[in-house]
């Protein structure tokens, strides 16, 4: 029997009013996601591949909330979400959160640690304060970051110290999904290690779900069970990491490993 999926995608897809060349003329539509459907069972984590301007992080911020569909739906445990009912889009919010791509970027630079970790605490929950202290420490501890850390400012850490703040920020209302949009591209390469085994760790010690965004392969086949491979706003490839990866039938999967590094391409091919 087929597992339910947690997460479900059908047929969404995003457009965007264009830029006319003359006054005249009537503005170009452009589709950043086109038709795609993808579905994530409890637990698993799948990885979203392709090139920047596939359209892989339109598709994270839709299935987020944070971008309106243009058209389709998006399900969580078979509810419809992000369609007008408030109630639903508050309970879905707690569920769902997202990790960005640039670790300082996305935390509030004027806030310290403990606010900027309780802030969905505060938004979503009506936790009172000495409960979310608590809830905040335990969450520091849960990602790896000291006690002493908690006045302190974002601008005052480095870049794998902002990201493990960025997860447990999405982690405070016990989310159960996360959206992974280029987690560690901006980190340097000793760090994107710790931050992966963090997020291998996490999802099993919580029995999390990852949409997990990326345009490098080595890091989805370190950290992804499936793999959806996008191309100009299109999935042209889906199936188990290993599969796709190490015998890939669409010409763009291909290109994708062609463009690894040596090492990395043999890592791949070996399992390693």
């Amino acid at each position: 029997m087929t597992e339910a999926p947690l997460i479900e995608a059908k047929a969404v897809t995003k457009r965007f009013p264009g830029r006319r060349a003359f006054p005249w003329q009537k503005a170009p539509v452009l589709e950043a996601v086109k038709n795609v459907s993808v579905s994530v069972p409890r637990g698993v984590s799948l990885g979203i591949v392709g090139e920047s301007g596939c359209g892989k992080s339109t598709l994270a911020r839709m299935l987020v909330g944070l971008t309106r569909a243009s058209a389709g739906t998006i399900d969580i445990d078979g509810q419809r979400v992000w369609a007008g009912d408030r109630a639903v889009n508050r309970q879905a919010r707690q569920r769902i959160q997202m990790v960005f791509q640039d670790p300082l970027g996305s935390l509030n630079p004027r806030k310290t640690v403990r606010q900027l970790i309780e802030a969905p605490l505060i938004g979503l929950t009506g936790m009172a304060a000495a409960e979310r202290r608590v809830r905040v420490e335990a969450l520091m501890d849960l990602v790896g970051l000291r006690p002493e850390f908690i006045h302190r400012h974002a601008h005052e850490f480095s870049g794998g110290q902002c990201q493990r703040i960025g997860i447990a920020r999405a982690l405070a209302t016990e989310a159960d999904i996360l959206i992974l949009d280029e987690p560690v591209s901006a980190l340097d390469v000793s760090i994107q290690a710790q931050i992966l085994k963090l997020l291998a760790d996490l999802r099993q010690r919580l029995g999390l779900t990852y949409l997990f965004i990326s345009h490098d392969l080595s890091v989805v086949n370190h950290i992804c069970d499936q793999v959806a491979v996008m191309y100009f706003g299109e999935v042209v490839e889906t199936g188990p990491t290993d599969s796709v990866l190490r015998n890939p039938a669409h010409d763009y999967t291909r290109r994708l490993l062609a463009a690894v590094p040596g090492d990395r391409l043999e890592a791949l091919r070996t399992g390693s």
